[in-house]
């Protein structure tokens, strides 16, 4: 069933999968509307089983809206509703991989954005500064300075969540510096992580790096010094409705560049080890997720929907052909990313 256009959505521009959302919609060209969160979003609208930013409301034929969250199935969903332009590669080795890289960065990258936000004054102190105008630009200094304290207390307060702590801040942190060495590295040979097109990956990648690059000041000053070539691409993902691609700009499954190997390395070092012992705590039934992650502790809770993508990548690996997981298998080994299918 098509899908009725203009989309519907409601986010905000300092989440991270709005920005994802926004882009992947403006390369392929799907008319949508934007709708603020707490701003402009009309009440009658449905409300998701799980509050998450970009919230889509979605209507098939003459049916009634649906709210649906969630980027990485909804990208798939556009790939089916709406020809052309597509970001999900058609050859299933190269798709697996980009799958693997957008999975990483909405689940591992995301760490080093909420960590940064939340971590340093210089960030928290403009994060809650900025974030509550979104929601009320005209609104009252007293009353912002109401919501500002209130917003910075509770994310600070769910750090938890994501595994920013005292004890894992220099993991994330040396996580991300050498992301950006792998990524500015990739940046030399390919326009994108998926060749000269990007893929869904790509789109995760950017979304947060919108917030570590261009508005959290830590992690920003961290970029420019360190990648300003990474940097100069977040830019150039921001708007891609002028880009025309064809089937042969994609990599090729017997051309991987030794860059994306670069990428999945850091991949196996740090997300396979925090998704494995994710899993085990999970399955145990533990209150606490206790590893050691490039030769460092690591704490957090157990974090299930982590364990669902686990499960996920774990399934479209074993739905590969014979053929296909032993090219995959061979551009993982030595990346620490098979311990993961081991």
């Amino acid at each position: 069933m098509t899908l009725a256009t203009p989309l519907l959505l409601s986010g905000a521009p300092g989440s991270p999968y709005t920005r994802k959302m926004l882009s992947v919609l403006r390369y392929r060209h799907i008319p949508y509307r934007f709708l603020l969160t707490g701003h402009n979003v009309p009440e009658n609208l449905p409300k998701p089983k799980v509050a998450l930013l970009p919230t889509f409301y979605l209507k098939e034929g003459d049916g009634a809206y649906e709210a649906a969250v969630d980027s990485t199935p909804l990208i798939r969903r556009f790939e089916k509703a709406f020809a052309g332009r597509n970001v999900v590669p058609a050859d299933p080795v190269v798709e697996f991989i980009d799958y693997l890289l957008e999975d990483y960065a909405d689940e591992w990258l995301t760490k080093a954005m909420f960590h940064y936000r939340w971590h340093y004054k210089a960030d928290i102190d403009r994060a809650a500064a900025i974030l509550p105008m979104w929601r009320g630009i005209t609104a009252p200094k007293d009353e912002l300075a109401k919501l500002s304290k209130l917003f910075s207390e509770r994310q600070i307060s769910r750090l938890y969540v994501v595994g920013s702590n005292e004890t894992t801040a220099p993991v994330i942190e040396a996580s991300y510096q050498r992301f950006l060495d792998a990524l500015s590295a990739h940046l030399e040979v390919q326009p994108f992580l998926m060749g000269g097109r990007p893929g869904g990956s790509d789109f995760g990648v950017f979304g947060q790096l919108t917030q570590l690059t261009h508005f959290d000041p830590t992690p920003m000053a961290e970029t420019l010094a360190r990648s300003p070539r990474v940097f100069a691409w977040v830019d150039i993902m921001e708007d891609l409705s002028g880009l025309e691609p064809t089937d042969g700009d994609w990599m090729k499954h017997d051309a991987i560049p030794e860059t994306i190997r670069g990428l999945l390395t850091e991949v196996g070092r740090v997300y396979a080890p925090a998704l494995i012992a994710n899993a085990k705590a999970l399955a145990a039934g533990a209150e606490t997720v206790e590893t050691e992650i490039d030769g460092k502790r690591w704490t957090q809770q157990p974090f299930p929907y982590q364990g669902k993508c686990l499960q996920w990548l774990r399934e479209k690996r074993e739905a590969l052909s014979t053929a296909d997981r032993k090219t995959v298998n061979d551009v993982l080994a030595g990346t620490g990313v098979e311990a993961l299918f081991g």
